[in-house]
């Protein structure tokens, strides 16, 4: 799926779209934090200012998949990714 991300800077996250029932279905918005996206990158001392939705689209497969999990076990509760939710994505890349 392509990844559809945007940087909110306000809540430290970033905001992305995942579809469980492929496009055809509902649009679910889904946010991953900072902290979690910075724990992916490579390079511990990369610039802090880096763009976060290219770091969120590196890893979308991941993120994806851990964002349909946790929207398939409660899908009225807002989802947010944190650094623990994505240590998986680190070892697998």
């Amino acid at each position: 799926m392509n990844c559809e991300a945007i940087h909110c800077a306000d809540t430290k996250t970033v905001r992305f779209a995942i579809y469980p029932d492929g496009l055809d279905g509902p649009r679910i918005m889904a946010h991953v934090s900072e902290a979690a996206l910075r724990d992916l990158c490579d390079d511990p001392d990369a610039d802090p200012d880096s763009d976060l939705t290219l770091t969120c689209e590196a890893y979308f497969a991941c993120i994806e998949a851990k964002a349909l999990e946790r929207y398939r076990a409660a899908p009225s509760v807002p989802i947010v990714l944190e650094p623990a939710d994505l240590r998986a994505c680190a070892v697998l890349h």
